[in-house]
């Protein structure tokens, strides 16, 4: 529920700093609400590509395990959308950006798990260090992993998270990691151009992983 100016409503939103970093590298960025699965496919007609944001706990019955009493309330319906249209899209190997949550997303579609709560694992708060501000720490990347290829072998990110990638899904390669072992990147070999970054690319001016991601996008279709 989002108040705007006297009103109390649901509302579809998205910080505007996603389409910004996509229009930036040429692109037209479409918010894309949570609907019934069965229209994944129309919205596959029509779009080029597929960047799955940030945003809420996944419902940790995807992956079969119980709910961490430290995750957070989760979006059954955005799951559910969300899963319909990565599964369009890999289907019709459509490039695919996912950022944080959406690498989770990536992973649990492709039979992956989640650590629930970092904090616990690691013994840190290096990935979520203030409440509501995006911390800092180095990614190291697999020197000769596509990713690497567009943006380096070690990169300075933008983190807010407190779950993350445990075992990589079907299919998936871990190819980036903090410095505590976390992982923070993966990349699908068998499609075109599917990426995962578990930190936010689109606070840190990574015109690199968004040029690439529009120039897949670009050659993926007849839709502009």
């Amino acid at each position: 529920m989002v108040r705007r100016d006297h009103w109390d409503e649901l509302s579809d939103l998205l910080p505007s700093s996603y389409a910004t970093a996509v229009e930036r590298a040429g692109g037209v960025a479409m918010l894309v609400p949570p609907a019934p699965p069965t229209h994944a496919a129309a919205v596959l007609d029509g779009i080029d590509g597929l960047l799955l944001s940030g945003g809420a706990d996944i419902d940790p019955q995807r992956y079969e395990a119980n709910r961490h009493p430290h995750a957070g309330a989760s979006r059954p319906d955005r799951d559910a959308w969300e899963l319909a249209l990565l599964e369009e899209a890999l289907e019709r190997d459509v490039p695919v950006l996912a950022v944080c949550r959406g690498m989770q997303v990536l992973n649990v579609a492709l039979g992956g798990d989640l650590v629930q709560h970092l904090p616990e694992e690691v013994g840190t708060d290096l990935h979520q260090p203030r409440v509501g501000a995006h911390g800092r720490h180095v990614v190291d990347l697999v020197p000769d992993s596509r990713l690497a290829r567009i943006i380096g072998p070690r990169v300075d990110i933008a983190t807010y998270h407190h779950q993350a990638v445990r075992t990589p899904g079907k299919g998936l390669s871990a190819c980036g990691w903090a410095e505590d072992g976390i992982v923070e990147a993966v990349e699908l070999a068998d499609r075109r151009w599917v990426f995962g970054v578990q930190w936010h690319p689109e606070v840190d001016d990574c015109y690199e992983l968004f040029a690439a991601f529009v120039a897949a996008c670009a050659g993926s279709g007849s839709h502009g």
